[in-house]
């Protein structure tokens, strides 16, 4: 991979952005055939009885395959077209109360009980210096279950050509357009994973994602200005059906469900005027401005100020070393009267939405996925938390988070959809801006920056109108805006209805170390002012 084109990927997630270069050593070329479900049942029992002979009071296992596509390209060519399979067996065991895992890319009977039995001699092993033993919370045994994305086009069912050909002609309208340059850009993800556990679940799932995205540059030979516009779509749980050409709006794309048909071509051509406009903007000048922000932009501000902070684990200091702590720390919830956000902010997690990166019917603990508050009416009442974590919360079922990135990857708390849940009255755009009489209307995400504690931040974006006594009056250019965690929501005066509720997110979040990678989203009405 050239450093341009791992630059464009590193440029794409959020928080701790890891993007998972190994899996690039396999291609899908002459691919590796999945096991029927019936085999897999038997490995898994296979796995599950060595354990426990062994000596663990409860083992699980991930019998995963994991398929990747990335194709990039640039103007009139095709830069790169990256295929990667990923195939193999995790084992989790609990033995003397401590933690144990092994894997193995060679899915056969014997191997598959050696891990275990690898895994139950880790346990032990660490044991020795386990200070309190792990306590899980109690889960229901599923039996033989199966959960897929609802998708209406398999994404990797379809021609590359055919995708090719859509980037290649997403370049051309924007080349058309005004625009110097253009990179675009097609990530689909397919997570074929199987989990069993000595608790009595059998547990089949089929997940997809995808991402369609480009940066547009544009160039003022004169001036020797240039600018970008990154493109607006929403990374999101769904088929190649996303991409399909629908009816679109003043923003490319229409709601469906909980998420949005995307229209690249035309998202594309918009870019492509507006870096022009960009180029020609005047410069913000610094100062306090009512600020009204698009979910393509507030996605990210909600996932770096109220997702990576209400992490149980990073709360406890479990992340500090890789990626900071938390100032949302417990005496702030035990007091139950801390003040997240004024009294009409109100987050929560759900990994059971339609079409978000994050859904899915059942975790990697082998829990039910659910919803739950994070912060009611402005008050934080609740964090993320796995089994072996909530009994420090003083409850007694996990919240269903539980994730790893690979088979080869031993499964932790990760981040489920965390979202703005929409204003209770009516409340049109129109109606938002005529009550500022100073402000930035702001679209999509651009630089940002948070400290250790997720406390201290700022953010900056794609597309930046000022507002001046309830009117749009043009497009302004260098806007950041600094504020800390509390008091930026403690300002929210106004949240737009759930008429035009939109999905965000991220498709390369980092944490954890070795390193994981996971797809989570956020989601907002389609304005918040914050005033």
């Amino acid at each position: 991979m050239k450093r341009r084109e791992f630059l464009h990927l590193t440029g794409a997630g959020a928080g701790a952005l890891l993007i998972p270069l190994p899996a690039l050593s396999r291609t899908i070329s002459g691919a590796i055939t999945p096991i029927p479900n019936s085999d897999k049942k038997l490995l898994a029992d296979i796995a599950l009885n060595a354990g426990t002979s062994k000596g663990a009071s409860y083992v699980d296992v991930r019998i995963g395959r994991y398929l990747n596509q990335f194709i990039i390209t640039r103007e009139d060519k095709v830069q790169n077209i990256v295929n990667t399979e990923s195939y193999g067996v995790g084992v989790r065991v609990i033995a003397n109360g401590t933690w144990g895992f092994a894997a193995t890319s060679n899915v056969s009977k014997d191997e598959v009980a050696k891990a275990a039995e690898a895994a139950v001699a880790i346990a032990k092993a660490n044991s020795k210096i386990q200070e309190e033993p792990v306590r899980l919370a109690p889960v229901k045994a599923h039996g033989e279950v199966s959960w897929k994305t609802p998708i209406e086009k398999n994404a990797f069912e379809i021609p590359i050509s055919e995708k090719v050909d859509l980037l290649l002609a997403v370049n051309a309208a924007a080349l058309e357009n005004g625009a110097k340059f253009i990179n675009s850009r097609l990530f689909q993800v397919n997570e074929q994973k199987y989990f069993a556990s000595t608790d009595g679940s059998y547990i089949d799932q089929d997940v997809h994602r995808i991402w369609p995205n480009f940066t547009v540059t544009g160039v003022d030979k004169a001036s020797g200005k240039f600018d970008t516009r990154n493109a607006l779509s929403s990374p999101i749980g769904m088929g190649y059906e996303y991409l399909d050409p629908r009816p679109s709006g003043k923003i490319p794309g229409v709601t469906t469900r909980y998420g949005r048909y995307y229209d690249m071509l035309e998202d594309a051509k918009a870019a492509a005027k507006q870096v022009q406009e960009k180029m020609s903007a005047r410069s913000v000048e610094a100062g306090q401005y009512d600020l009204v922000l698009d979910p393509t932009h507030l996605f990210l501000t909600i996932h770096e100020s109220v997702g990576h902070p209400l992490e149980l684990d990073r709360v406890l200091g479990y992340e500090a070393n890789y990626a900071g702590t938390s100032f949302a720390t417990l005496d702030k919830w035990r007091s139950k009267s801390f003040n997240y956000g004024s009294k009409i902010v109100n987050f929560f997690a759900d990994k059971t939405q339609p079409d978000s990166l994050g859904c899915v019917g059942y975790d990697d603990d082998g829990v039910e996925c659910k919803k739950w508050d994070l912060v009611k009416d402005g008050t934080l009442v609740n964090y993320q938390a796995i089994r072996d974590q909530v009994h420090i919360l003083g409850e007694k079922e996990s919240h269903g988070c539980c994730y790893a990135d690979s088979w080869s990857s031993v499964q932790f708390q990760r981040m489920p959809n965390v979202s703005l849940a929409p204003g209770k009255a009516r409340l049109s755009v129109d109606e938002m801006i005529e009550d500022v009489e100073k402000g930035i209307y702001i679209f999509g995400r651009g630089s940002y920056s948070i400290d250790q504690q997720r406390y201290n931040f700022q953010f900056g974006g794609q597309l930046f109108y000022e507002i001046k006594n309830g009117k749009i009056v043009g497009m302004l250019r260098d806007v950041a805006y600094q504020s800390n965690t509390q008091e930026f929501w403690n300002s929210c005066a106004q949240i737009c209805d759930e008429r035009d509720y939109r999905l965000g997110g991220t498709f390369f979040d980092g944490k954890g170390q070795p390193g994981q990678v996971s797809a989570v989203l956020m989601a907002a009405p389609r304005r918040a002012l914050m005033a």
